[in-house]
């Protein structure tokens, strides 16, 4: 692809803390001038910061709540929730921490950064399951009041690790978060357990004030969510500030820090935070809308897709319907009797429910009739990790029913970018009347960035007619309608409404006759229709994929879905660093883009990095005979940029 990136940005981003010779460099920085509070302020050109706690912290709601006043500001930002499945897991325990990373900066960033600069641990579980994690000079804010005995017993600690020296090497700020919430809530006279529920917003104070932040969104916000228990709301606001006091005046710290806005980093336009699921489901309802069909979604709730079930849900005045289904079977039965019906028909899943919707898919591309089939992966297999990510789903997208039953697959690449997939999913199907699978995952679900709002006369035209009368003229002269009588250039049948007079049809799994659409079980009228399907699919006009490569690399590094970021981020690293490498990214995997395998064979070396054991590769060493490398990565967390760019380092020396 054509890098969009501005020269001052490629060097800045995330090169800075690049780990190829092995050494970390630091955050670069100036020191700026002394604040109104006396202490000095110094500027930053980014930061990591990671809150960790107990799954009944409250830490998504805090970085949620950081992010949003961040954007507001006009910071360029990436985030990585990261939580446990269970409900509710036992308090204080390693299984049960909820931790919420947040990369911002005054340039274009790719991704929520390797490691953090500042951690925030409530407890000894969030400080043990994350310090593997934090380079050495890095900030810790520790809540002191949970390094007690019992807790840290709970997670491993004999001793304290405040003070036994092991965190030595850390910049560590102890801070009795909870004692501190309190004394700040006395006035409220709340019981002891609700006020401490607030000490998550007092450690959001300290925070926005070590970073300069917005306050009055999230003043607003508080009282907006909590207007039917005022005393709660104005108890978060007055924990909140409390926390933004204590930095002010404590002598812990004695260093704030700025991080300006990236004014150059984006076009002019109008932004917003937005996170996958929810620029998905803009995108649906944007489609329905350019389609001027009403959008129906029958779905099952499932994790991690049912923020889009609870979103398009709110969205009645744009024609959407919504259906929350028994099982994932009947969601994807009425999506489908909806597309019947005339509607836009989309179900939402993740893997084990794609298992559940083949046969109903299979269905779907014998009657040749739009169908978007949203699957936000997981890890697997079977249950496997709900909350965790992975790009395992594609050859079950590809290959995961009974028969010959192809089907177009989309994936996004980054959260802002489901808009645009969601939107281009729905193309394919209403013009070529087929289902169509768009993967995402939960990385890009929960993590978000800037979106910019696109101008509507920009989006496509999606309308798509429906049939209205007679096709065809038997040799008799009757004039007769024939349910599959193709468009030559699309391939694509008539899309006949229930009801409309005359064009009454059958429909059903059994094979159809070319044409009639009556029911055969003639050998060379089922191979016809089978190889009819496939060429229907391989003539999808996809675009061309392009190469971002500026130096005439030998070596390509290729990606699909989410791995852009990281894959970009350790792209960029190994430019900073002398070393030629190109990169393409696709949206497309079936068809592929036609130009596929030209580019392919252009390169010494193909490398393509997956959240999988190399699917894409296989893939593509099946269809165009390339040695395709895989370097893979199941661990349910994305891949780091420091990571990708030794090893792509190492293909590029091999």
């Amino acid at each position: 692809m054509t890098s969009q990136v501005s020269s001052a940005a490629e060097k800045a981003d995330e090169a800075n803390d690049a780990v190829l010779g092995g050494q970390r460099a630091p955050l670069s920085g100036t020191t700026g001038t002394t604040g109104g509070d006396g202490k000095e302020v110094r500027r930053l050109d980014r930061v990591i910061i990671r809150f960790a706690g107990d799954s009944g912290d409250g830490m998504q709601l805090t970085g949620d709540r950081f992010t949003s006043e961040t954007a507001s500001f006009g910071n360029d930002l990436s985030t990585l929730p990261n939580f446990p499945a269970e409900i509710r897991a036992p308090a204080g325990t390693l299984p049960g921490v909820s931790s919420f990373q947040l990369h911002f900066a005054d340039h274009d960033i790719l991704t929520p950064g390797d490691a953090p600069n500042v951690l925030v641990a409530m407890n000894p579980a969030a400080l043990k399951a994350n310090i593997d994690d934090v380079p050495r000079g890095a900030e810790i804010i520790v809540n002191t009041d949970e390094f007690t005995k019992r807790p840290m017993a709970k997670v491993g600690y004999a001793t304290s690790p405040l003070e036994d020296g092991s965190l030595e090497a850390y910049n560590v700020h102890p801070v009795p978060l909870t004692t501190l919430t309190l004394e700040a809530l006395k006035e409220f006279g709340l019981p002891r357990k609700e006020a401490e529920r607030s000490k998550n917003m007092f450690a959001l104070g300290l925070l926005s004030w070590m970073y300069h932040r917005p306050t009055e969104g999230t003043e607003a916000f508080l009282r907006a969510k909590f207007a039917k228990k005022p005393e709660i709301a104005e108890a978060n606001v007055a924990a909140f500030r409390a926390g933004w006091n204590f930095g002010e005046t404590t002598e812990d710290f004695a260093v704030s820090y700025e991080v300006a806005p990236a004014s150059q980093a984006f076009p002019t336009g109008t932004y917003r935070n937005i996170s996958g699921n929810l620029a998905l489901s803009y995108g649906l309802i944007a489609a329905g809308q350019l389609a001027d069909l009403p959008l129906y979604l029958g779905s099952y709730p499932i994790t991690p897709a049912s923020d889009i079930l609870h979103e398009l849900s709110r969205h009645k005045n744009f024609g959407v319907r919504t259906f929350q289904a028994e099982d994932e079977i009947a969601g994807i039965g009425a999506a489908l009797g909806a597309a019947f019906g005339g509607a836009l028909g989309v179900t939402t899943t993740s893997g084990p429910g794609v298992a559940l919707k083949s046969e109903t898919i299979g269905l779907a591309v014998s009657l040749e009739l739009p169908l978007l089939i949203i699957d936000i992966q997981r890890g697997g297999p079977s249950t496997g990790l709900p909350t965790k990510t992975e790009q395992a789903d594609l050859l079950q997208a590809m290959y995961g029913r009974n028969g010959e039953a192809p089907v177009p697959i989309v994936a996004p690449r980054t959260p802002a970018d489901c808009f645009d997939a969601a939107i281009d999913a729905a193309r394919i199907a209403l013009t070529y009347r087929t289902p169509v699978f768009l993967l995402s995952d939960g990385y890009l679900a929960n993590g978000s960035e800037p979106w910019r709002i696109p101008e509507t006369d920009a989006l496509p035209d999606l309308k798509t007619p429906f049939a209205t009368g007679p096709n065809h003229t038997l040799a008799d002269g009757t004039e007769v309608f024939w349910p599959y009588k193709r468009d030559p250039q699309t391939l694509a049948r008539p899309w006949a409404v229930p009801g409309t007079a005359g064009l009454e049809h059958r429909i059903g799994g059994i094979e159809k006759q070319d044409g009639t659409g009556n029911i055969s079980y003639d050998p060379a009228n089922h191979d016809f229709m089978v190889r009819t399907r496939q060429a229907k699919i391989d003539g999808i006009e996809v675009p061309d994929i392009e190469v971002d490569d500026p130096a005439g690399a030998a070596t390509l590094v290729l990606g699909w879905g989410s791995t852009y970021g990281p894959i970009t981020a350790a792209v960029r690293r190994l430019r900073a660093a002398g070393a030629p490498i190109a990169q393409a990214h696709l949206r497309h995997l079936n068809p592929f883009p036609k130009n596929l395998g030209e580019v392919l064979k252009r390169y010494d070396k193909v490398v393509v990095p997956e959240m999988n054991l190399g699917q894409l590769a296989m893939l593509l060493r099946a269809k165009y005979l390339v040695d395709a490398h895989s370097y893979n990565q199941v661990n349910g967390m994305p891949f780091k940029a420091e990571q990708l760019a030794t090893a792509l380092k190492e293909a590029i020396d091999a």
